[in-house]
């Protein structure tokens, strides 16, 4: 059956639009980006604001520049990265891995529901001097932080995609005679996959804000570590540097996932 010459052309008016409204939201975005960096330099130089306290553009971007020339930039990125990186692959994994017991043992999830409410309202920044002392002066600690931040809210969140599968689904294959791991295998994970991509897209903000915990309490090397520092010093050239570089870090981070995402969802349908 061939397409009509006017729902075609209808459906190229619809994609240009789209393209369109697209193309017109990110210059939007970065319109206003720039506008307000336009505005927070303008301020400065006009001393509406206090440059030494709130620093501006031009003065970043030198720090920026000088913390790239002596190579300590790179350094910061990367440990604050790596730290970043074990803390969500442990939390993740070892979140989706105890949700998956909690649903393999409904009494067990029962009985530890509580605690896991309890855990994720606790300000976990409470727990870093105990960190500290159990896992040493280090990286381990400020990891161990990030983990003990993402690993609560990944078996939350899986614990309750795994919960709003579909029922009737798994009704049929028990039925069918299916065991508990073929209907974990075959329905609870495919059934729950815009679940895992949310518990991972809310893991790598999370993990990034347990890292950045952990350097300011304990750090010799990162970005947590410009910040506390600068801030100790009143370099607020160098605070404000570093959040820049976590926000581009953040955002590159989550682009990641989402592009991940899309491919996965694809994948599924």
């Amino acid at each position: 059956m061939s397409i009509r010459p006017e729902t075609s052309w209808e459906r190229t008016i619809y994609l240009q639009r789209l393209r369109r409204q697209r193309w017109l939201i990110l210059t939007g975005q970065i319109g206003f980006l720039f506008l307000f960096l336009l505005l927070w330099e303008v301020a400065a130089q006009l001393r509406w604001i206090d440059p030494f306290i709130t620093s501006q553009p031009s003065r970043v971007a030198l720090t920026l520049l000088h913390l790239h020339q002596d190579g300590s930039l790179y350094l910061h990125i990367y440990v604050t990265l790596m730290e970043t990186f074990y803390g969500f692959i442990l939390g993740t994994g070892g979140g989706m891995l105890l949700a998956v017991l909690l649903w393999w043992s409904p009494l067990f999830n029962r009985i530890a529901d509580p605690y896991l409410v309890v855990l994720n309202a606790l300000p976990k920044v409470a727990l870093g001097p105990l960190l500290i002392v159990w896992l040493g002066n280090g990286s381990s600690a400020i990891i161990g932080m990030a983990l003990f931040i993402s690993v609560i809210v990944t078996i939350i969140s899986m614990v309750s995609g795994f919960q709003e599968v579909d029922a009737e689904k798994i009704k049929l294959l028990k039925a069918f005679g299916a065991s508990r791991l073929q209907i974990l295998g075959k329905v609870i994970l495919p059934g729950s996959l815009p679940s895992m991509i949310t518990a991972v897209k809310v893991n790598v903000g999370l993990c990034l804000v347990g890292v950045i915990m952990g350097e300011f309490l304990v750090s010799r090397a990162g970005l947590g570590y410009l910040i506390v520092y600068g801030g100790q010093v009143f370099k607020l050239d160098l605070v404000m540097s570093s959040i820049l570089v976590l926000a581009v870090m953040a955002a590159v981070m989550y682009g990641l996932v989402s592009y991940a995402e899309g491919k996965l969802l694809r994948w599924q349908k």
